[in-house]
């Protein structure tokens, strides 16, 4: 995780400095006026919050140097954006500032490409979405996001889910504080059988290590294609209790392989 990581792009996170409200808001003026000096400052006062902001994206496979470089370009022109006169924290105008930098960054270098007319055609529905969304007081259908754009509902729909970022399956989407459910735990596995499994990694041995639950557990879950629910309610354990046998027999197996 990034708040593991103590230098970021040559910089000591841990001596970052942090600016207070009087201090910033005289920053801000300094540097509308034009003040280089002021604008630095700002910029440096600001560097950990920038650090905060990267770690909501600590599970994405991307270099913290460059997300956290990215967050950087949304922090200055949050700097050079704001209007002093609007009466709000910087802080609240510059986090989504930083947080849309940093998700564009993430859609543009996806692995998986989509095509500049795919991309332009999602972003134009977007921004008829968000001014539908004023106009109608709910959220549009994709047929009326289409109609206000002159395009077609089906090339619409295809465009907004080309630019959405794939899931990865170790993403978390329950913890109890001590046990997480991540996407691969509620996914079957049909295709895979004893044969193909033996036949890749060897498992026979590293297998008959194991208990009799452990054993079960891996067969069900491997072998069968069972999901962690399924497994629990079969054997008369809950889903996290299945998840800590899992998790304990693949380390042994690894172990004994």
């Amino acid at each position: 995780m990034y708040y593991n990581k103590v230098e970021i792009c040559g910089i000591n996170t841990s001596k970052l400095k942090t600016l207070g409200a009087e201090e910033t808001d005289e920053l801000l003026k300094r540097s509308t006026s034009g003040d280089k000096k002021a604008r630095e400052e700002l910029i440096n006062g600001n560097l950990r919050l920038v650090l905060s902001i990267i770690q909501r994206f600590g599970n994405r496979q991307v270099c913290a140097d460059d997300i956290f470089q990215v967050g950087c370009i949304g922090l200055i022109k949050a700097i050079d954006n704001f209007d002093i006169n609007i009466g709000v924290k910087f802080s609240t105008y510059a986090v989504p500032m930083i947080i849309g930098e940093i998700r564009r960054y993430l859609r543009d270098n996806n692995m998986l490409r989509v095509s500049r007319g795919m991309r332009d055609l999602a972003y134009h529905a977007l921004s008829a979405k968000e001014a539908l969304s004023k106009k109608m007081g709910r959220e549009p259908t994709n047929a009326e996001i289409a109609a206000e754009i002159s395009s077609s509902e089906e090339s619409v729909t295809a465009a907004l889910e080309a630019i959405v970022e794939p899931v990865s399956l170790y993403d978390p989407v329950y913890s109890d504080g001590s046990d997480s459910v991540y996407v691969m735990d509620g996914i079957k596995d049909e295709e895979n059988t004893d044969e193909s499994w033996i036949e890749n990694i060897a498992l026979e041995t590293a297998m008959k290590k194991l208990g009799p639950r452990e054993s079960a557990i891996i067969n069900m879950r491997f072998f069968k294609g069972k999901t962690q629910m399924e497994i629990a309610a079969e054997i008369g354990i809950s889903q996290a209790q299945v998840s800590r046998i899992e998790k304990s027999a693949l380390e042994h197996i690894r172990k004994g392989m």
